[in-house]
């Protein structure tokens, strides 16, 4: 399962690219815009830090305006995928695009039923959000784990990229399910590395080794 980090930060970016695991980045207009700069620049620069796929949301609603956007996306590295809502019109749009060669991932997924439009349309990802999916008392595994059963059934190539995800229970659950990439913030992945045992494992490795050379803690 690949891990794409979840951020349009690039300090946050760089830390999590120095540990080696991040596999891509997903960005949307919300992070964009918390950085303050224009689109095109940001996202340059996190094509700059991550070899890898790079998440780049259209903010426009009309599909004409929407291919135009996600052409110009596109062409601002060749790692880029360009985000399109599951609307009606992103719907015409991501098909559009398809047949352009340029790669897409179908955004704000809430259903199964939404999934199957998504791979008829040719995306390249679908994003179903299963922490907004829990928010509304429904389990948001279930509905990831019926587009994988769907996806297998009928031969799909669109790759299930789980999103909103809220904890390391999350990242677990949609790994069983299988997945095929999750993206996460800072925080959760730093979760994700840390376990009260293993710090306090280490801990007693450490004294007992000072302990034994009779050393004087740093």
């Amino acid at each position: 399962m690949k891990f794409f980090l979840d951020s349009a930060n690039i300090e946050e970016i760089q830390r999590a690219s120095a540990w080696g695991i991040i596999d891509g980045v997903t960005t949307n207009p919300s992070l964009i815009a918390k950085e303050g700069a224009p689109v095109e620049d940001q996202i340059r620069r996190i094509s700059g830090i991550i070899d890898g796929d790079i998440s780049a949301e259209v903010v426009a609603t009309s599909a004409k305006e929407m291919i135009a956007e996600g052409r110009l996306l596109a062409r601002i590295h060749r790692n880029i995928i360009v985000k399109i809502p599951l609307v009606p019109e992103g719907v015409i749009a991501a098909g559009a695009l398809a047949k352009d060669g340029i790669r897409t991932n179908v955004t704000l997924c809430f259903s199964a039923a939404q999934a199957i439009v998504a791979a008829k349309t040719g995306a390249y990802v679908v994003s179903p959000f299963i922490g907004r999916v829990d928010d509304i008392g429904w389990p948001g595994v279930e509905v990831l784990s019926d587009i994988l059963a769907i996806y297998r059934n009928y031969g799909f190539k669109t790759q299930v990229l789980a999103a909103s995800v809220r904890g390391p229970l999350h990242v677990v659950q949609a790994a069983k399910a299988g997945a095929h990439i999750v993206t996460l913030t800072l925080k959760v992945l730093e979760q994700l590395i840390q376990h009260p045992l293993t710090e306090k494992g280490l801990d007693q490795f450490l004294k007992d080794h000072r302990e034994a050379f009779d050393l004087t803690p740093a």
